[in-house]
């Protein structure tokens, strides 16, 4: 397939949500929210109106783009308002109330490789700090300009082809700026399927997930981007970085390696060569009930060192499995699931679940479900069912600005400390929620399994005041990242280093590889305008 670009003719963007503009709450939704908030915590809550453009107040433009470049260049209210922050809590709370204090000056729409190239030729000569942009489904500040004299953010959206595919290997070359359905909609008539889906897919690109190390689909096995990645094309400030296109090399440190993650800090990734394949036809899926977080968490150790690589190998613990399964609130829940293009899978689910009743868990025959190489899913029904409609997409619109402080964290961290580090964490949280809040909920899944160790996903919130929510959440995202480092777990699993997860991450990597990183980064851009701030300083 040729790049065929075309028009912008998507539907528009929330400029201060998740989703399209036809997606925002109403004030009814809003106040009926409202009214449970305040039945179920006792206090007054008066969610403000939902906002309009027409409320938000943006300095004007301090650069004009060249004639060369003017064409893909817009300094248009509604754009500049939605690229001035990601999807972060406190990101959606400041654009709801109409606090736009730092927008980008101006943001460019490039339609092609050239495009690309003339708007990074004119910012460095110029000075201007750039801000790559995917779909801006950031969590961490990882798009959100910093204090400049002038910043350019760099929308790809408009690249957004499947370019190549080669069925022979199994590999399709695809523009940085595809969203996640719109790049399953290209793969689909070829048989094939990239199959990664980060809770943000309708939500975020390709080159995004690249940039950030994005966890998607996989619970084993295949769990990061950075497993799918064949070869990435990239363009810095000094001209085009372009790794080989291998299965494998061991050729010294990977040119790729050094891409995946850099979150915007080296160059801009245009595309990358993808490792695809076939659309799952046979699948097999069950959820097995345990009496406990402890003996579900050793099952779940178990299965995933058998080496099975299950594609969904998650728990719940009893209060997640309450919220987001319909469970009773006493039991976790462990949800398997196998899927292949080419095998049946029911030996495997049942090797699985072997393993999982070995360890205290319990499942009917009848409840577990085997397709037949028909392609039909069997995950719809159930508490994997219910567990699934609310995890798939992300929609939290409705609670922004209502008093209600609620985020998410993740990690990982081996499992011979595990349980002390679970210990841990839970004990800090729990102290900090009473102090912030005055109590509140704490919720913990696995989103990913290795054979060393899982990847623990929290989910936390507490009623706070309304017009405070900023101040409490930052005490409380504190007490997270810091009881994440003191246990030893990494400050982020697949959410990114950003600007929030500096201070973490500064201590986290060895100092003398932040020197390598700051060294890589003066050599390929060397006027210091990709991204500063996220990763390395100015």
């Amino acid at each position: 397939m040729g790049n065929t670009a075309t028009g912008n003719t998507k539907e528009r963007r929330s400029y201060w949500g998740w989703g399209l503009e036809a997606d925002e709450p109403s004030d009814a939704q809003r106040s009926e929210l409202a009214s449970r908030l305040s039945e179920r915590y006792g206090v007054a809550v008066e969610p403000p109106r939902v906002p309009t453009l027409d409320a938000v107040e943006l300095r004007a433009p301090r650069v004009t783009p060249p004639s060369a470049i003017a064409a893909m260049c817009d300094s248009d209210r509604h754009e500049r308002a939605r690229h001035s922050y990601g999807m972060a809590y406190t990101d959606r709370i400041r654009a709801f109330s109409g606090d736009f204090s730092n927008p980008p000056d101006v943001v460019a729409f490039p339609r092609s490789e050239a495009d690309l190239a003339a708007v990074l030729d004119w910012c460095h000569s110029e000075g201007h700090v750039v801000v790559p942009w995917g779909a801006g489904s950031s969590v961490v500040y990882g798009v959100n300009p910093p204090d400049a004299d002038a910043v350019v953010t760099i929308d790809l959206d408009r690249m957004d082809q499947v370019l190549e595919v080669d069925a022979t290997s199994r590999a399709a070359r695809i523009q940085a700026g595809a969203l996640g359905p719109a790049i399953e909609d290209q793969l689909r008539p070829h048989g094939f399927t990239l199959r990664h889906f980060p809770q943000s897919f309708p939500w975020s690109t390709l080159g995004g997930w690249v940039a950030t190390r994005s966890g998607g689909h996989y619970a084993t096995n295949h769990t990061h981007i950075d497993d799918f990645v064949e070869s990435v094309r990239m363009l810095t400030p000094r001209g085009w970085w372009e790794s080989r296109r291998l299965p494998g090399s061991g050729a010294g440190p990977s040119p790729d390696r050094m891409v995946i993650g850099s979150e915007g800090t080296l160059g801009i990734i245009s595309d990358a060569w993808m490792r695809i394949q076939g659309r799952p036809r046979f699948r097999a899926t069950a959820g097995v009930a345990f009496p406990s977080w402890e003996s579900g968490t050793e099952a779940v150790r178990t299965i995933v060192q058998a080496k099975l690589w299950p594609a969904n190998l998650r728990i719940l613990d009893p209060a997640e499995s309450e919220a987001a399964a319909g469970m009773d609130g006493k039991h976790s829940v462990v949800i398997i699931g196998f899927e292949s293009a080419e095998l049946p899978q029911g030996a495997n689910m049942a090797a699985a679940v072997d393993l999982a009743r070995a360890a205290g868990g319990q499942i009917e025959d009848d409840d577990i479900r085997v397709s037949d190489g028909s392609g039909e899913a069997t995950g719809r029904g159930g508490a994997v069912g219910t567990w699934r409609n609310s995890f798939v997409g992300v929609d939290l619109n409705t609670s922004v600005s209502v008093g209600l402080v609620s985020d998410t964290f993740e990690t990982s961290i081996t499992w011979d400390r595990w349980t002390d580090f679970d210990s841990s964490v839970r004990a800090a949280m729990t102290a900090a929620l009473q102090e912030v809040c005055g109590g509140g909920y704490l919720s913990c899944r696995f989103t990913h399994v290795y054979t060393d160790g899982p990847a623990p996903y929290y989910t936390f919130s507490g009623m706070g005041a309304q017009g405070s929510e900023i101040a409490q959440w930052e005490e409380l995202k504190h007490a997270a990242s810091e009881a994440v480092h003191t246990a030893g777990g990494t400050i982020t699993h697949h959410h990114a280093v950003g600007r929030m997860h500096r201070p973490q991450y500064d201590r986290q990597i060895p100092a003398l590889f932040g020197e390598a990183y700051r060294a890589a980064k003066a050599a390929v851009d060397p006027g210091g305008i990709l991204n500063p701030g996220v990763l390395v300083d100015p």
